[in-house]
């Protein structure tokens, strides 16, 4: 790999909660970061579905559990406690057989000792989810009852593919993504993005490739965002957040080899200037 630089390119970033790391991990690598949140994390107003969960999950109701994100699970537990026992919960998740996204909830579930069941390999998707899952499926009943702990939006494709394989699947929703409260950055950035004044976009998930979108559209400037980022390297972080761009009709530049932050980071500090030249770009 080349020597990892921006060496002096405009690098826009839709990250919210690690805004500042990522702000100077491009700094460091050489680049002028342009950081504006897309997004913030609220708690449901109600959380019907978590205490409902809580409640049957006590009550033996469910063959499976499945937990999408570390996050998640925390908040989850979080919305429980107050109204069950936290000794009941865990006792009876790990009485179940609870699947894993991810290394993040495999994480909580150890601290909580509750034991996996079976956890997707990289690069964490839902296809690696159902492959592991199928390969125990087994050890199931017949048409289990399986509960599904979600981040912000649905994840159809694995809902699909559970009921797909005969499962009676409960969405449990803790918290949701919104638009952040002050739109004025976001709606900038959408304008800078479709002017043309970025050299590398930077994404970490595809809520931020939505949000930055439904701005767009809502300014009329959606098709020439479009445009603009076409000119610019597109990097995405993973799979997921690969497919919400390509769903956008953006041609995806750079994937990361792993899906973390500062792999993102690094790589496109690596190739962004080829890739640049290649779009028959020289920026300055």
């Amino acid at each position: 790999m080349a020597k990892a630089s921006f060496d002096g390119l405009r690098v826009l970033s839709l990250e919210s909660r690690r805004a500042s790391e990522i702000a100077t991990l491009i700094s460091t690598f050489g680049g002028r970061p342009t950081v504006v949140p897309a997004l913030r994390e609220v708690p449901r107003s109600s959380n019907l579905e978590a205490l409902a969960f809580g409640a049957a999950l006590i009550n033996g109701d469910f063959d499976a559990v499945v937990f999408l994100t570390g996050v998640g699970a925390r908040a989850l537990l979080d919305v429980i406690a107050p109204e069950q026992s936290r000794e009941a919960f865990l006792a009876a998740l790990a009485r179940t057989k609870v699947a894993a996204r991810g290394p993040k909830p495999v994480a909580v579930l150890r601290e909580w000792r509750v034991p996996v069941w079976v956890t997707a390999p990289e690069p964490n998707t839902s296809r690696e989810l159902l492959a592991a899952i199928d390969a125990r499926i087994h050890e199931l009943p017949p048409d289990p009852r399986v509960a599904v702990q979600e981040y912000g939006v649905s994840n159809q494709e694995l809902l699909d593919g559970l009921r797909v394989r005969g499962a009676g699947v409960t969405r449990v929703p803790v918290y949701q993504w919104a638009l952040p409260e002050d739109l004025a950055p976001l709606k900038q950035a959408a304008t800078a993005a479709a002017n043309g004044e970025f050299d590398v976009a930077l994404f970490t998930t595809g809520v931020q490739v939505m949000h930055l979108f439904d701005v767009a559209a809502s300014m009329g400037i959606d098709a020439k965002l479009s445009a603009g980022l076409a000119r610019a390297v597109i990097a995405s972080i993973g799979p997921t957040t690969s497919e919400e761009l390509r769903r956008r009709g953006l041609q995806l530049d750079l994937e990361a080899s792993h899906p973390k932050m500062g792999v993102l980071v690094t790589e496109a500090a690596a190739q962004a200037r080829d890739l640049l030249r290649r779009k028959g770009r020289f920026p300055q």
